[in-house]
């Protein structure tokens, strides 16, 4: 994942669009993104949905879990009711047919993106039915697999050796110290990316050493969200492979992509 800089549309690009629908990914698929990133939970049949949260609330008309829904119900949901570009004094997307895709939709819809897939639920875990729908559709190096949870990244990493993974919070540790002391190249994690904020709890973790380091040990280094042109140029110009954004126009035309 270091062979080019890669514009991922973060949700989508929810600055834009309400963030995990079809509709964001495809706008975000034309203006030219490398990747698209998501987030995804279990239905109460079972089905792989796109979608942040644990609950439909904050980005639907309805109320409860993800998982306490048959997909079927889920359908019926708005998922463009709560976007808004003005503050909440108009809502442009609602009533506008927008649903909670799935995530063969996705894989279906964009087999030629990079699809960096959070996995947000862990309990019940879902790794099983992710790497089989992974297969079925031959997305395995079209993927980039991560997740908060350390145990669900072990379990991926296991049943599907072969896609790649962004790196454990472990794993982002252990390299954020041997930045520290210059040995990056002895950086015994498996991932193919580290994938993390530049500062996380006023602790500043993209450094040019950080990057130095993870590109000692074969490490591609992704930055989140970074929404502000000067925060671009700041961290392109320090040598990260890619950035997720929620305005990929934004990103695309600093890059003279657009």
């Amino acid at each position: 994942m270091r062979d080019k800089f890669l514009v991922f549309a973060h949700r989508g690009g929810s600055g834009r669009w309400p963030e995990n629908t079809m509709h964001a990914y495809q706008q975000s698929a034309a203006l030219g993104v490398d990747a698209l990133e998501l987030d995804i939970h279990s239905t109460a049949d079972g089905e792989l949905v796109v979608i942040h949260d644990p609950f439909v609330e904050r980005v639907t008309d309805g109320k409860g879990a993800v998982h306490s829904f048959t997909l079927a119900d889920l359908r019926q949901l708005d998922a463009g009711y709560w976007w808004s570009d003005d503050g909440g004094q108009t809502y442009p997307f609602r009533s506008q047919g927008l649903t909670i895709p799935t995530l063969a939709e996705v894989f279906e819809t964009f087999p030629h993106l990079w699809i960096n897939i959070d996995i947000k639920q862990h309990d019940p875990p879902i790794v099983e039915p992710f790497v089989a729908l992974i297969r079925a559709h031959n997305m395995a190096h079209k993927v980039c697999v991560g997740s908060f949870h350390t145990d669900t990244v072990r379990q991926f990493r296991a049943a599907c050796p072969e896609a790649a993974t962004a790196a454990s919070l472990p794993e982002v540790w252990q390299l954020l110290v041997l930045s520290k002391l210059g040995l990056g190249a002895l950086f015994q994690g498996e991932a193919t990316a580290v994938q993390i904020p530049e500062v996380d709890s006023r602790l500043r973790i993209i450094t040019p050493a950080f990057v130095e380091a993870a590109h000692q040990a074969g490490t591609a280094v992704h930055v989140w969200t970074v929404d502000d042109v000067a925060g671009m140029r700041r961290l392109i110009n320090m040598g990260v492979d890619g950035l997720m954004t929620d305005y990929p126009d934004i990103l695309l035309k600093l890059l003279g992509r657009l």
